[in-house]
């Protein structure tokens, strides 16, 4: 059986998912057929239903939720660090400045708005959005992925997406950011084993992180290597990937609750009923 799975471009959503690529994981009946695409681009992808299995927002989530369900594998958070709003040097920003954002349905495009509703968005490809500060297009960027660790001395960080959300959770909860999900079509049993699977490759990811590491750099399928690749991974690609945690499922509450309180959708999702009930295995074999 063919599964579409789609991903984001960026280091830890490649790393998460290339020990399948490899052949290091037994998928059993299960082909994967992957695409590396923005993560705007999945998010709206997404909303159309596209893909069986995707990467997305958590800040588009309660927009799908009644098509796709929450996976528990290959989750990214924020533990004290995330996106970053960054300007440049000496800049005094004002309250109606102009921002490039990642897209519309991505978690720090959330979180963002919240904070500075005033703010003039222009959405961009994330690639994209260091270059557009340092060129004067607009007056501030939220820097996602690597980007945040390494960008250019002209600029400087105005605000933390963190802090953001650690003021507005109200709790010392990590950040969510992004997961990934599947269609509710797909039949139980075959949701089951497919999430499964994808967790087992998140594991022997992480098992095996130096050795992956290494040909990911040199089949040149990142955009950094060495120790801003291994920092990276650290932040979001580890243990803390491999399966939902119950600090970060209420996390994932509050946001989805914090979005609700916003207007952001009509219906805050509880995590745990969006998730896929893995004890139906139990049942049925019963």
């Amino acid at each position: 059986m063919k599964i579409r799975l789609a991903h984001s471009p960026d280091a830890d959503d490649i790393f998460m998912y290339y020990a399948i690529a490899l052949g290091w994981i037994d998928t059993g009946e299960y082909s994967f057929e992957n695409r590396a695409l923005d993560i705007e681009t999945l998010n709206v992808e997404a909303l159309r239903g596209t893909y069986d299995v995707s990467a997305v927002s958590f800040g588009v989530y309660p927009l799908i939720m009644d098509d796709y369900a929450l996976l528990r594998t290959a989750v990214s958070f924020g533990e004290g660090y995330g996106p970053k709003l960054v300007k440049k040097r000496g800049k005094r920003l004002k309250r109606n400045f102009k921002v490039a954002l990642s897209g519309k349905y991505t978690t720090n495009a959330m979180l963002f708005k919240i904070r500075y509703p005033e703010a003039r968005v222009q959405y961009m490809n994330f690639l994209d959005i260091e270059k557009a500060v340092v060129d004067g297009e607009v007056d501030a960027g939220v820097l996602i992925h690597e980007s945040i660790l390494d960008y250019d001395e002209s600029l400087e960080t105005e605000a933390e997406i963190w802090d953001i959300w650690r003021d507005l959770a109200g709790d010392e909860l990590p950040l969510p950011l992004g997961g990934m999900a599947i269609r509710r079509t797909i039949p139980l049993t075959r949701a089951i084993e497919i999430e499964d699977i994808l967790i087992e490759g998140v594991r022997v990811a992480n098992e095996r992180k130096e050795e992956l590491c290494r040909r990911l750099e040199n089949d040149e399928l990142v955009r950094i290597s060495d120790e801003l690749l291994q920092k990276y991974l650290r932040m979001y690609a580890s243990e803390e990937s491999v399966e939902l945690s119950p600090i970060q499922i209420k996390a994932l509450d509050r946001l989805f609750a914090i979005g609700y309180e916003e207007g952001a959708w009509s219906c805050p999702p509880s995590t745990g009923d969006m998730l896929i009930p893995r004890e139906y295995m139990k049942y049925r074999e019963m």
